[in-house]
């Protein structure tokens, strides 16, 4: 498992002007750049570094799973099943979290992060307006929009854990819907969770994971990803 680090992000946010990086961070686990850290094959994606101190990898050595790249941004085709998978341990959250994604979610149905090995570990995209997650293969939660739609357009999306209550933040703002949610959280995939089910259909910029939360990490998540 690997260290949880307990360290909080205080001061000043990113919207108030001042220089912030994930890397100043020290709860951060991964961090997938957009432009950074990409090994191409061809136009595909064949490998996605993290930008974090933590070496977590992901790669896809398989050539018709691979993601089609330009500009920045990641195509997974649920059809063609792409996805990358972790080439070390598992990402592990037993506690606090935050997770960051800037993405155009195509269709419902697809895993944004996943597990590729246990069962029952996954964010996924269940419906136009529900994120849906599952850790330790317990009973899955449902977060719904509170107006709109998840499809079509690119969006940023913030998930956070506090003394067990998920809360979704689509867009910079703070969703109505939380739910209860405990057990440790594994991640060793994007675009799949195990068996490679569902994959994901749609694009992804960036993805920022973190061990911990507050409200001033939040807000400077939210404005990095918004500023992408």
């Amino acid at each position: 498992m690997l260290a949880l680090k307990q360290a909080l992000s205080l001061g000043k946010t990113f919207d108030e002007g001042i220089s912030w990086s994930p890397t100043d961070e020290a709860s951060l686990e991964a961090w997938y750049q957009k432009g950074e850290g990409i090994t191409l094959n061809g136009s595909d994606v064949e490998a996605w570094a993290d930008s974090s101190v933590n070496s977590n990898l992901m790669r896809q050595t398989t050539e018709a799973n691979q993601p089609a790249y330009s500009g920045g941004v990641l195509t997974f085709e649920a059809t063609a099943s792409d996805f990358l998978s972790l080439t070390g341990a598992d990402i592990t959250l037993a506690d606090a979290f935050t997770i960051g994604v800037r993405l155009n979610i195509t269709s419902a149905g697809g895993i944004i992060l996943g597990d590729a090995t246990l069962d029952g570990e996954f964010i996924k995209v269940f419906s136009s307006n529900k994120i849906r997650i599952k850790i330790d293969n317990a009973s899955a939660i449902d977060l719904q929009l509170d107006e709109g739609s998840l499809l079509g357009t690119e969006a940023y999306m913030v998930l956070t854990r506090a003394d067990d209550v998920i809360s979704l933040h689509w867009n910079g703002i703070t969703q109505a819907d939380t739910e209860d949610l405990s057990g440790t959280a594994n991640i060793d995939a994007i675009g799949i969770r195990k068996d490679g089910l569902n994959p994901f259909d749609g694009t992804i910029r960036e993805i920022q994971i973190y061990n911990n939360t507050s409200d001033v990490l939040v807000a400077n998540v939210n404005a990095s990803l918004e500023d992408l």
